[in-house]
């Protein structure tokens, strides 16, 4: 499972003309889900991406977690983050889980988020979406559950 987490101002994910999930300060999470991922992986991926201290404390260290500012969490399913590019110009996605798998993985790193005290809004799975944010930093960070925390 890969995430690129994006600390923001704001976030918005918009599906045919409707905002479908917002949020203000705190993250957004670009998820995508690989073939063999598990259950596991979606638990320690948001536990990681929940606990890690990215946001400023009074003295401009990078030294809080998301649940001591307050903030909320955007989770965007992203597949195209599994896409191999190494050969021809056409991007090759054999990596990415089925959709079946990849959409209860990403429900299972939502609960797990909420489970957490986090106000979590989402996007709309499988659907084609215009994602809207202001970085703030900008703060962009990589993470992926098969490189062990």
């Amino acid at each position: 499972m890969k995430a690129v987490l994006q600390r923001v101002s704001r976030a918005s994910v918009t599906v045919s003309g409707q905002v479908v999930g917002q949020i203000g300060r705190g993250l957004l999470v670009l998820l995508g889900v690989e073939q063999g991922d598990t259950l596991s992986d979606a638990q320690q991926l948001a536990d990681r991406s929940v606990q890690l201290r990215i946001f400023d404390d009074a003295d401009g260290k990078m030294n809080l977690a998301l649940s001591d500012v307050g903030g909320a969490m955007l989770v965007v399913s992203q597949f195209t983050l599994l896409g191999d590019c190494r050969k021809g110009r056409r991007p090759s996605f054999i990596e990415a889980a089925p959709p079946e798998l990849a959409e209860q993985l990403y429900e299972a790193f939502v609960a797990a988020v909420g489970a957490q005290g986090i106000v979590v809004a989402t996007g709309q799975f499988r659907a084609d979406m215009q994602v809207e944010l202001v970085n703030d930093g900008p703060v962009t960070l990589l993470l992926d559950s098969r490189k062990r925390f």
